[in-house]
């Protein structure tokens, strides 16, 4: 996340009145307007297998790639795969399950995919690269937050540590399948709500973890985001394989990288370990008008989001971009 932060900040800008969202915003996805009435947005992302089922592993990544463009409060509409396979020490139906995976989730999402782009790798990769259409003058930013705002999730946290249980063989495959669901499941819904309240910012949660794009939203709209840790949904047994160590190596990282900005009070190390710790395919952390927020919660539930909790409250900016309450 840090050495990420330090290269993209020593780019050249586009220089374009047409890009409304790109790199020196850290948000998750880039806007270019292309009329008045129309931009899009573009993603890409992929990463090596979570689970040992390829169709399965196709669907995470490609419900992950798409979640940016939802995020924005885009619809996206075209994608391309990424590959990474080592072909001469692995079968070709392998990646042919992988990509069927990634074309169930693109037909779900209405998504149509053109082509795509693979390489030899030692191990495989496997995501996309995703275009979407947005109202230029309806982006959703993680920039927007105001003091007063209440942060709903919408997915529960855990599926690094469980995914790293299950591959360390501290949890049989088959006990990941809540996990599997949230992951698998397309951040659409939850979209279409927040775009009838008044949202004004809004993030989704991946590598980073809770903590870290929770922090991303704060620095980008210069308040503090108040946490009730006891109230984030969390996947089962999650805390039960964190207290164990087993949690991905990027909670490190992104707790080093908050460094003084934020504040923990009466929080166990454990679940600082997990909501700092990398996710994928996770929720969209919203931050939405106080008044509107039962509204949300109740739109959410309708949709059968896989949680619609409130998870905390923004603050106008103090001393850390982030508290974390116990």
């Amino acid at each position: 996340m840090e050495l990420t932060t330090q290269v993209v900040r020593q780019l050249t800008p586009a220089g374009n009145p047409n890009v409304l969202v790109g790199t020196n915003q850290f948000d998750d996805a880039g806007v270019y307007r292309i009329s008045d009435s129309q931009a899009i947005v573009q993603t890409v992302d992929f990463f090596p297998p979570l689970v040992d089922d390829p169709f399965v592993f196709g669907q995470i990544a490609a419900a992950n790639s798409l979640s940016d463009i939802y995020a924005m409060g885009g619809t996206p509409i075209t994608a391309l795969n990424i590959v990474g396979y080592p072909d001469k020490d692995l079968p070709a139906d392998i990646l042919t399950a992988i990509l069927e995976g990634g074309s169930e989730r693109a037909r779900k999402a209405g998504v149509a995919i053109l082509g795509g782009h693979s390489v030899r790798d030692s191990e495989i990769k496997y995501g996309m690269a995703v275009t979407g259409t947005i109202d230029p003058n309806h982006v959703i930013t993680n920039a927007g937050a105001k003091p007063g705002d209440k942060l709903i999730l919408t997915k529960p946290i855990g599926s690094g540590v469980l995914t790293s249980a299950a591959k360390s063989g501290k949890m049989p495959e088959v006990e990941l399948q809540q996990a599997i669901d949230v992951m698998i499941e397309l951040n659409h819904a939850a979209a279409a709500v927040m775009l009838n309240v008044d949202t004004h910012a809004a993030t989704d949660i991946t590598g980073f973890g809770l903590l870290g794009h929770a922090y991303e939203m704060a620095s980008a709209s210069d308040v503090t985001l108040n946490l009730d840790a006891s109230t984030v949904p969390l996947l089962d047994r999650t805390l039960e394989f964190a207290a164990q160590g087993i949690v991905t190596r990027a909670h490190k990282a992104t707790l080093a990288h908050l460094g003084d900005q934020i504040t923990i009070n009466n929080v166990d190390e454990h679940l600082v370990n997990v909501l700092a710790d990398a996710q994928t395919s996770g929720g969209l952390l919203i931050a939405v008008a106080e008044a509107d927020a039962d509204k949300l919660i109740t739109a959410l539930q309708k949709a059968n989001t896989a949680c619609a909790a409130i998870i905390g409250q923004v603050a106008a900016r103090g001393a850390s971009a982030i508290v974390l309450q116990g």
